[in-house]
């Protein structure tokens, strides 16, 4: 693993996902804690942000109507509906404040509406012309959008890496049990330590 042919792609880390009054705050906030998602991912950041891997940021956003969803969605992305999250304009939409000090370092890809960051968007095309072959994942939430997005870059040709303590779930449970049971099946699953030191060797 290299510079030349690796990048991070950041999926969730949304005000309504972190923030204090973040309207799904409940969701991830057990794993969140136990994980030290946001202090570990800051720390990768920053220590990613002098390098030539490119650091991408895949948030999911909204119209006030929602119309980007189906009539009747279900799951998580009825819940996203039903309390009004993540519309475009709203603090709650927004990247974390941790993230944003890093400005343009952080390339944003917009069009995520759904589980996987690569439907509707252009993170395909972003990795390509960039000679990408290993993604690294982060964020939220485990067993959805980060094993969607997981699934798909693995199906696309991807080598994928997730990042056990830099991805959050909605229980400690899941988030140990898709690190141990289900990311193995198709991905390599490590630390942002361990991630670290196989890039600089």
């Amino acid at each position: 693993m290299n510079n030349l042919n690796t990048a991070l792609i950041l999926i969730g880390y949304q005000n309504d996902y972190f923030s204090h009054d973040g309207i799904l705050r409940g969701v991830v906030e057990e794993s969140s804690a136990v994980t030290n998602i946001l202090e570990n991912t800051v720390n990768l950041v920053a220590q990613l942000s002098s390098t030539t891997v490119p650091i991408v940021a895949t948030p999911i956003v909204f119209t006030e109507d929602y119309q980007e969803l189906d009539e009747d969605p279900v799951g998580i992305l009825k819940v996203i509906k039903e309390v009004g999250a993540f519309k475009a304009g709203s603090k709650g939409s927004e990247t974390i404040p941790e993230l944003v000090q890093f400005g343009s370092r952080i390339d944003q890809i917009p069009g995520k509406h759904g589980l996987n960051a690569f439907s509707s968007t252009e993170l395909q095309a972003y990795l390509e012309a960039r000679n990408v072959s290993n993604v690294i994942l982060a964020g939220t939430v485990t067993s959805i959008c980060i094993d969607s997005t997981a699934r798909s870059a693995y199906e696309r040709g991807f080598r994928v890496h997730v990042l056990s303590d830099c991805t959050s779930a909605r229980t400690n449970f899941e988030q140990e049990f898709y690190c141990r049971n289900i990311f193995p099946i198709y991905c390599e699953v490590l630390d942002h330590r361990e991630f670290l030191h196989k890039l600089s060797h």
